[in-house]
């Protein structure tokens, strides 16, 4: 699934495409994807400025004077900057049409349609009480993801710090991917209780978190296997991964095998010797 870089680097991708613009109008195909598209879509957003694109946690937020567009990729969804005229193939869903005269067409491709695409109207709140976003914590980029206020949250947590870097409740947006990759930075044994890291521990693995999500950014995101960024090319961070997905290769700072466990079905990958 992708995960925070590979919607951060989405969002760069089709925000100069979009910001801005005028929309011409939409195009939906089937009924939906995880959920039903909204059946007055083309007439909520045709005729409508573009203000700006954003993100929050996975989802992609693309806002209006009069509401915002969530968009979700799932499991297997990416977004692509097509000029007009372009012929739909199976698995492509959602058209958003820009330009007078029309410019270029963000379309959405998602073969497994567990992604979304939603509205929510300013008349419903601010766009973080929407149901899919007001329980996701923290932005990890941003300064109010602290040290101090990961330590305050976990005071009470027996979880082990790679479920709870997970969960989303307390930080937003760190998958499973990019969780491994932080705790080997930081030197966190992933088993570890929450509960139990120190002030100081936490303020690696805050650094960590934050060097690890902007390199991947950076380097376009992981080639995971249906993820590709709005140009069709594919990221490349997966080449300088550490422990991830590399079960039983030497750690490239100790030489021990990496190992691989299971943790709340996802799978787990760190060594045994640089993470205590």
């Amino acid at each position: 699934m992708p995960e925070l870089p590979e919607v951060e680097v989405t969002r760069r991708g089709v925000a100069p495409h979009l910001e801005g613009q005028t929309v011409a109008g939409v195009v939906t195909r089937h009924s939906g994807l995880r959920w039903p598209f909204p059946v007055n879509l083309n007439e909520l957003l045709t005729g409508r400025i573009i203000r700006s694109t954003g993100r929050r946690g996975k989802y992609l937020l693309i806002n209006f004077d009069h509401g915002t567009l969530i968009v979700h990729l799932g499991m297997s969804g990416h977004l692509r900057i097509l000029p007009p005229g372009i012929v739909p193939q199976k698995h492509d869903h959602f058209d958003l049409v820009v330009g007078k005269p029309i410019k270029n067409v963000m379309r959405m491709t998602d073969p497994r349609r567990f992604g979304a695409v939603l509205w929510h109207d300013n008349a419903d709140g601010d766009i973080e009480e929407h149901t899919l976003l007001r329980g996701l914590g923290l932005e990890p980029l941003e300064d109010k993801f602290s040290a101090r206020e990961l330590h305050r949250q976990t005071r009470n947590r027996s979880a082990p710090i790679k479920q709870v870097l997970l969960a989303g409740d307390i930080v937003v947006g760190v998958g499973n991917i990019y969780a491994s990759e932080s705790l080997f930075k930081a030197g966190i044994n992933p088993k570890t209780a929450a509960g139990k890291i120190s002030l100081p521990r936490y303020e690696k693995l805050v650094t960590a978190i934050r060097e690890t999500l902007a390199a991947a950014i950076e380097q376009g995101g992981s080639s995971l296997r249906d993820f590709i960024a709005v140009n069709g090319q594919s990221g490349y961070f997966q080449q300088s991964y550490f422990v991830y997905s590399r079960t039983g290769q030497a750690c490239r700072i100790c030489t021990t095998p990496i190992r691989q466990i299971k943790q709340g079905q996802r799978s787990t990958f760190y060594c045994v010797v640089c993470q205590r």
